[in-house]
């Protein structure tokens, strides 16, 4: 069995894409976004944070 003949080629790597400069438009948008990721995690976390001691079922102690 020679080689890879019959076998799948691997497919050849695509070039590096070039970063481009963001606009002060995208900057903007981004920074406005981890405001807000920021602003609902605070929220989330108070939100836990004053909820019912224990929280679940409570089961008593006395068997049937």
């Amino acid at each position: 069995m020679p080689g890879r003949e019959g076998g799948k080629m691997k497919p050849l790597k695509a070039p590096k894409k070039e970063k481009a400069e963001p606009t002060p438009e995208e900057i903007e948008f981004a920074k406005k976004k981890r405001e807000e990721a920021a602003a609902l995690k605070a929220a989330q976390a108070k939100a836990v944070k004053g909820g019912p001691p224990g929280g679940g079922i409570k089961k008593s102690g006395k068997k049937t």
